[in-house]
């Protein structure tokens, strides 16, 4: 299945790269910059009690938690299409198996089959990407 594992690691590595920008450009520059400076104001509040100041802190956290959990479900989401497309490719091959189809002949069209699945979730990798920039600027 080499046209397959090659597909694979194409989303792989789109995927990857895709988060690693959104982690660059959004999360750490604005949530996480924001949080330590918004946590430290809380700290400086020398007339608030320590339950004020542990609540101040974790409002402070909220936007990076809520950021971290965006990129969390749409990679979730990203995975079972991914999943459901290579499983469609299994039933297919295990369907033409059953009709009589050599193995060499079911192994190639397996092959090709989760290949495809590769090269269109290739495509939506940075539709994804695109998604998440968008949830994320939204958060306040």
């Amino acid at each position: 299945p080499a046209m397959a594992e090659a597909a694979q690691g194409r989303v792989q590595a789109a995927v990857e790269s895709a988060v690693q920008a959104l982690e660059r450009e959004r999360i750490r520059g604005m949530q996480a910059g924001t949080m330590f400076r918004c946590s430290a104001r809380c700290c400086e509040d020398a007339a608030a009690s320590m339950q004020q100041v542990q609540r101040c802190i974790e409002r402070c956290h909220m936007p990076l938690a809520q950021a971290q959990a965006i990129v969390t479900a749409e990679l979730e989401h990203f995975q079972d299409r991914l999943s459901r497309c290579t499983l469609h490719c299994n039933d297919k091959a295990k369907d033409a198996l059953e009709a009589g189809g050599t193995e060499a002949q079911v192994r190639d069209q397996l092959d090709a089959c989760l290949a495809a699945c590769g090269d269109d979730h290739l495509r939506l990798v940075p539709v994804m990407a695109k998604k998440m920039k968008d949830s994320l600027a939204a958060i306040q």
